[in-house]
């Protein structure tokens, strides 16, 4: 993002936060003016606005300012679903689009999860919803056995709930890398994005006691709806002048 392009952005959202939900912002050529921007400059800004449920553009009948969503936040010392972190707050979350394919896993994926190439695994794919707007996308790609079909006919949606209430194997740790990527046509069709918004991404590895790995994961978060902090414990920090050894 370029300095004008950020410039903008904040200039756009103190005019935003001055104005009420349900209120409708200025004309677009009016706030191009304002803000000394083209309009297609201003759309632009205001596309990014859009995509976090922050404003919303009507046809014909101009720009308006949107109660501000309810944003899921949670620390990243506690591995939990959506789910639970939605029902703490009181959201109501339900599962969009699911699909839910056996198949051979690719090179990636069976050195993910220690097997061999080209061994089975289940592959689910869904959407979360909220207000029915999708704000997550989540893959699992999980060893064949490791579940059963009567499982995938009860599946409410998060593969981390399914084995933590079945017990077996027990669950010990996740390893998760955290990058920002640009949606891919898939991508910003489940989300109502354009192609090259950026998304949030956990690709994560969930490991059992043993050490295996049983869940290979990617989960696409648009932003504006989540808030992820970590609490970090201050390290120890040794003063170089300090005589340790007693003379």
């Amino acid at each position: 993002m370029t300095d004008a392009t950020q410039g903008l952005q904040e200039r756009l959202a103190a005019i935003i936060a001055n104005t009420q939900p349900g209120q409708r912002l200025p004309a677009e050529p009016d706030l191009a003016r304002e803000l000394g921007v083209s309009r297609a400059s201003l759309r632009e800004a205001m596309r990014t606005f859009e995509t976090q449920g922050i404003i919303h553009r009507r046809p014909r009948a101009g720009t308006y300012v949107m109660q501000p969503p309810a944003v899921i936040e949670s620390g990243l010392e506690v591995l939990e679903s959506i789910d639970t972190l939605a029902s703490r707050i009181g959201l109501p979350v339900s599962m969009g689009d699911v699909s839910i394919l056996r198949r051979t896993a690719s090179a990636e994926e069976a050195a993910a999860l220690g097997i061999e190439e080209n061994f089975g695994v289940i592959d689910i794919r869904r959407s979360i919803l909220t207000n029915q707007k999708a704000v997550a996308y989540l893959i699992d790609i999980l060893p064949e056995g490791l579940v059963g079909d009567e499982e995938m006919r009860d599946f409410q949606g998060s593969v981390l709930d399914l084995l933590i209430k079945r017990g077996s194997p027990p669950l010990q740790s996740s390893r998760c890398e955290i990058s920002v990527v640009q949606a891919n046509r898939e991508l910003a069709k489940i989300f109502g994005i354009q192609r090259g918004d950026g998304l949030l991404m956990f690709k994560a590895w969930l490991y059992t006691v043993s050490g295996q790995v049983i869940d290979y994961s990617f989960s696409y978060f648009l932003p504006g709806y989540f808030r992820f902090h970590v609490v970090r414990r201050v390290g120890q920090v040794l003063n170089p002048n300090l005589n340790l050894i007693n003379k």
